[in-house]
């Protein structure tokens, strides 16, 4: 398989760097499911741009360094702040149909989330990430020059040093080059080598990690496993965002509670096994700015009622509004909250926090650029400094548009490169029939010790505890690699450990709580902000 760029993930991030590379270059999309099936699909709330007089670039950029809690790099939250407009008019030009507000001065409606001084989110209902995701896929699609491979699953990344040291008669570019990947073929097994003079990793974040996420199951870290592998450094890896509000049901998986509910007016009650305090509204003896305060705030703050109270959930309780403003705006919530038998315009909603967004991630310069020649990431699985300790609302559909651009616009700069002939899998491993449950069993112990041992609030005894099982559970999946036949399943599993380990060895270098990551041991923050950077060992 040869192309101009490959492109791993199916997201915001990998179809807008595809289709503004598309015209000038040939390049493939590698999809571990179908192109629908990653995390931007799921976006409900919406992206956060500077589209209305009244707003300002820099109120924009002083909320996301204000809910980043001084970490975020000033230099690129401006960069990217500044290119937001014009990111939401290329989605317009591609047909996607925001909700309108005759009003308006663009004349779409705006709405406001935690964190945000403005109404700045533009949005479409409830589903915005499916609206920019099915009007791309469509693009992506009829574009002659992008061929796509869904249900293909990659492996690693294939750079140059690693690749003289296993076949020196190979020969390679005097300084560490990424050529490409090995993909596996979900259908068939047979894994495939992609020759690439570009490389461009848009896998998105690392939900799966936990035992509960907002994420969809594709989430597993891919693309940063991937990249740290191959040599590149990654950052703040310790921030993991836990969205305040998703959906409490035994028949609800993974379902977000838009932040867009309470920005509308929507509520935080104690639900009524809190027995004399239920129905009181909590969030404003927490913070002053009450239910739109930033996400850290409000998780840390649902979860210190869950413990005190010993409740499983709180409410979310938006019904005094009118019930056409309801169904208008939040058609996705209002409907699949009335199949559980939920009715939103006169019931509240049972919410509890759970792991919604990666903050932190391969370290990247503007244009996607990482530590290897040839290798880029964007989106979530990148870390530019927009994001800092805490992800600003609406931000992240944001950061993948800009800096996606920015990405194909350095690559079509780029000359042509000769890539060496590179080898082919080794597919002379046999299959072990215990793999399966091992895989299994190894996948609910990881989620479930990082869950507990790592989650809204930490110490270093959980810290190390959970630092210890994890060393044992990547000594058992690596012998399962080196020895056996790959799977889908272990593929997931064995870069779902390289992330566990990141978040952890990055939490255990911060002595300090700020913004998502908060220690009993540390509870103060320091006066200087500093990036926690990890460096991977030469291998």
């Amino acid at each position: 398989m040869k192309f101009d760029v490959a492109i791993v993930g199916s997201g915001l991030a990998g179809l807008s760097v595809a289709l503004h590379l598309a015209q000038t270059r040939t390049v493939a999309i590698i999809s571990k499911r179908a192109l629908l099936d990653g995390a931007s699909n799921w976006a409900q709330g919406g992206i956060a741009a500077v589209l209305d007089s009244g707003d300002s670039f820099q109120e924009h950029i002083d909320d996301t360094l204000v809910a980043g809690a001084g970490l975020c790099d000033e230099a690129a939250t401006r960069y990217i702040v500044e290119h937001g407009r014009e990111a939401i008019e290329w989605l317009i030009e591609q047909g996607v149909p925001f909700t309108r507000d005759a009003n308006a001065e663009m004349g779409f409606h705006l709405t406001r989330e935690g964190g945000h001084s403005q109404r700045r989110i533009i949005h479409a209902a409830d589903a915005t990430g499916h609206a920019v995701q099915l009007t791309l896929e469509q693009k992506v699609r009829a574009h002659p020059n992008i061929s796509l491979f869904e249900q293909h699953c990659a492996i690693d990344v294939i750079s140059s040093d690693k690749l003289v040291a296993k076949h020196p008669q190979a020969g390679h570019p005097v300084a560490p080059r990424c050529l490409g990947l090995y993909v596996q073929d979900e259908k068939t097994g047979a894994v495939l080598t992609f020759e690439a003079e570009h490389t461009v990793l848009c896998t998105g974040g690392a939900g799966k990690t936990y035992l509960y996420t907002t994420n969809p199951d594709t989430a597993t870290g891919d693309g940063i496993a991937m990249a740290w592998r191959a040599g590149c450094r990654v950052s703040n890896m310790e921030f993991i965002q836990f969205h305040p509000t998703c959906l409490y049901h035994p028949f609800a998986k993974s379902f977000l509670i838009t932040e867009a509910i309470r920005g509308e007016g929507g509520r935080l009650l104690l639900p009524p096994e809190a027995g004399a305090a239920a129905g009181t509204r909590f969030m404003p003896m927490h913070d002053e700015r009450g239910e739109l305060a930033p996400r850290d705030v409000v998780a840390r703050a649902i979860d210190f009622e869950m413990k005190k109270r010993g409740v499983d959930y709180v409410n979310l309780d938006i019904s005094h509004l009118p019930a056409d403003f309801l169904i208008e705006h939040f058609p996705t919530i209002y409907a699949r909250c009335l199949e559980l038998g939920i009715d939103i315009t006169k019931q509240p909603i049972p919410v509890v926090p759970a792991v919604h967004f990666t903050c932190g991630g391969v370290v990247t310069d503007l244009s996607g650029r990482t530590d290897l020649e040839g290798l880029y990431a964007v989106g979530e699985t990148a870390c530019t400094g927009l994001h800092g300790a805490n992800r600003l609302a609406s931000n992240s559909l944001l950061e993948c548009l800009v800096v996606g651009r920015a990405c194909a616009q350095f690559v079509a700069a780029q000359p042509k490169f000769t890539l060496p002939a590179l080898p082919l899998w080794d597919e002379s491993r046999v299959t072990n029939a215990d793999e399966e449950v091992v895989i299994s069993h190894n996948w609910d112990e990881l989620r479930r010790f990082m869950w507990n041992y790592v989650g809204i609030v930490r110490t270093t005894k959980r810290l190390e505890r959970a630092q210890h099982r994890i060393a044992l559970l990547k000594e058992e999946i690596d012998e399962y690699y080196h020895h056996f036949r790959i799977s889908h399943d272990l593929l997931e599993l064995r870069n779902l450990v390289e992330v566990a380990s990141l978040i952890v060895n990055s939490a255990l270098s911060r002595h300090e709580s700020r913004g998502l990551h908060f220690s009993r041991d540390y509870p103060a923050t320091l006066p200087k902000a500093l990036p926690s950077v990890l460096t991977p060992p030469r291998r």
